[in-house]
């Protein structure tokens, strides 16, 4: 009952943090059971634990557990967490910046050695395909390759984390980076950091946040 609490809670926490907006978004977490995720069309406010739906790892590709059937988009976060071990929740918002990114179809580049936080760069965007479909999943995981999050193409993005505060922290801060690139279009555009500059980053992001 705890991690359906904190899944919901985490999930209310969302507007408030300036990275969804209404109904929009999911969020999923790994557990003993199988993958907890929001389920399709109930405002968050409204939302109660029991109606979490709950999608084994070891029954048929889409079975659920719970009165209420799961987000539309639960192919990609099964997916990603048949792919990815490590991974122990996702978070998929519409959040202003960074869908404005996927909507021009624009990676972030190295504009900030914040970018080490996702795995390198670019934070790649996802092809388009419709929500909710298989295709649309397939094209999340290849974006997701050596990285932690992806933009989705005119949809939102998608991050991860190996707990639920690691996956919506880093979904604040690839929105804070988001702004931050697209202010610096409006003077000119950033000046990139080398890929050695990137590396460095990130073996000094293993060093300064290793557990």
């Amino acid at each position: 009952m705890q991690m359906r609490e904190t899944l919901i809670a985490a999930a209310r926490s969302m507007a408030g943090l300036g990275i969804n907006q209404g109904k929009a978004g999911n969020l999923s977490l790994r557990t003993p059971a199988g993958m907890l995720i929001t389920p399709s069309a109930i405002p968050y406010e409204e939302l109660t634990p029991a109606q979490l739906a709950l999608m084994p790892f070891d029954a048929e590709y889409g079975t659920f557990h719970g009165p209420n059937r799961p987000s539309s988009e639960w192919r990609f976060h099964r997916d990603i967490m048949a792919a990815r071990p490590e991974v122990g929740a996702i978070v998929h918002t519409h959040a202003p910046y960074a869908t404005a990114l996927a909507m021009a179809r624009r990676e972030i580049p190295a504009c900030h050695y914040m970018i080490a936080r996702f795995g390198g760069a670019p934070i790649r965007v996802a092809g388009y395909a419709l929500f909710g479909t298989a295709e649309l999943s397939e094209q999340v995981l290849i974006a997701l390759q050596d990285r932690s999050a992806c933009l989705m193409a005119n949809h939102g993005f998608v991050t991860t984390g190996a707990t639920l505060d690691a996956a919506m922290l880093a979904a604040v801060e690839l929105e804070a980076l988001a702004r931050q690139y697209m202010l610096s279009l409006s003077i000119g555009g950033p000046v990139l950091l080398s890929e050695p500059e990137v590396q460095a980053a990130i073996r000094q992001f293993a060093t300064a946040y290793a557990s």
